[in-house]
């Protein structure tokens, strides 16, 4: 019996919408959002970076995250600064970090929960079923 793509694919929709729900929900009592800590981390992994840069890593629009990078300006999150040429580079501040390293503690229990159900080996075979997609 085949696999229905459209059941599958919505299976793997539903699995995100509820791990985002819950991330969201509970990134709050650190002061943040999903999409807030996502641009953080991603300025934490890559810093020095362009908003072009960070646009692809947080899978936003250039015009999305830029709004994004404004208002985590705006609260002292992050930092831009000029760069080689008209290059803007992103840097976390000291808050920044703060949020940032909090937000992966709650992400870390999060994901903890919506992968409890799954013994470490299959997580291993969905991780490499996943990255087989992206490539």
């Amino acid at each position: 019996m085949a696999v229905h793509l459209q059941i599958l694919g919505r299976a793997v929709k539903a699995a995100q919408y509820r791990q985002h729900r819950a991330l969201d929900s509970r990134l709050a009592s650190v002061g943040s959002t999903l999409a807030q800590w996502d641009a953080l981390r991603a300025i934490g992994w890559t810093p020095g970076a362009s908003a072009r840069e960070l646009a692809a890593a947080t899978f936003q629009s250039e015009q999305a995250f830029g709004t994004l990078a404004g208002r985590l300006v705006a609260q002292g999150l992050v930092d831009r600064r000029p760069g080689h040429g008209r290059r803007i580079e992103h840097h976390l501040t000291a808050e920044g970090q703060r949020v940032l390293t909090a937000g992966h503690e709650v992400a870390d229990s999060v994901l903890a929960e919506c992968f409890e159900g799954l013994e470490e080996a299959e997580r291993e075979a969905l991780l490499g079923l996943l990255r087989k997609l992206e490539g």
